[in-house]
């Protein structure tokens, strides 16, 4: 077509071989690595750490509940001791002395007021609605617990920061073996 087009030169030769492929195996290694160690770590930690510390916590809860008990029953038995051997002591008894009566009132008729006043009749009014005011309930909002939803709550801080420098290295590394010259 065009004067000096060579395009069948470039059609018989081999592409290169890619070298960026063995860095990559590499990388994938090193990451299946740390899933694999992690992993091994998480089984150590549930199937031998967990249950002895799980035993530990119970063993200390049945001393406990031993102690507590035998120091209910020692103060049980001294309190029984206690009261048995506690009799009471003898008091002299006083003669009996004449009791002096009191004279019994006489009632004499008050005489009746013409209308009561009308002060009266406004601060018990007032009094009355004070006591039903007092007597009234209000409702006072509960307070609830926070919902245990979200994502945060079930990974928890440190797994959720080392899923993140995870993602930060693996770009990282995505990043520079990409821009990496290949020979």
């Amino acid at each position: 077509m065009y004067e000096g087009d060579d395009l069948d030169t470039l059609e018989d030769e081999n592409p290169p071989e890619e070298s960026g492929n063995r860095a990559f195996l590499i990388v994938a290694a090193i990451l299946g690595g740390i899933v694999f160690l992690s992993i091994a770590c998480l089984a150590v930690y549930g199937l031998y750490v967990l249950p002895r510390q799980k035993q530990a916590a119970v063993n200390q809860q049945n001393t406990l509940v031993a102690q507590n008990l035998q120091v209910n029953e020692a103060l049980t038995q001294k309190a029984v001791s206690d009261a048995l051997s506690q009799t009471p002591a003898a008091t002299a008894t006083l003669e009996p002395t004449a009791t002096p009566l009191i004279p019994p009132s006489t009632t004499t008729p008050e005489a009746a007021t013409d209308t009561p006043d009308p002060q009266t009749a406004t601060v018990a009014a007032a009094l009355t609605q004070a006591a039903q005011a007092q007597l009234t309930v209000t409702a006072m909002p509960t307070t609830t617990q926070l919902p245990n939803t979200g994502f945060f709550d079930d990974a928890g801080a440190p797994g959720l920061f080392v899923m993140a420098l995870a993602l930060v290295v693996v770009i990282l590394l995505a990043r520079r073996l990409r821009t990496s010259p290949t020979k």
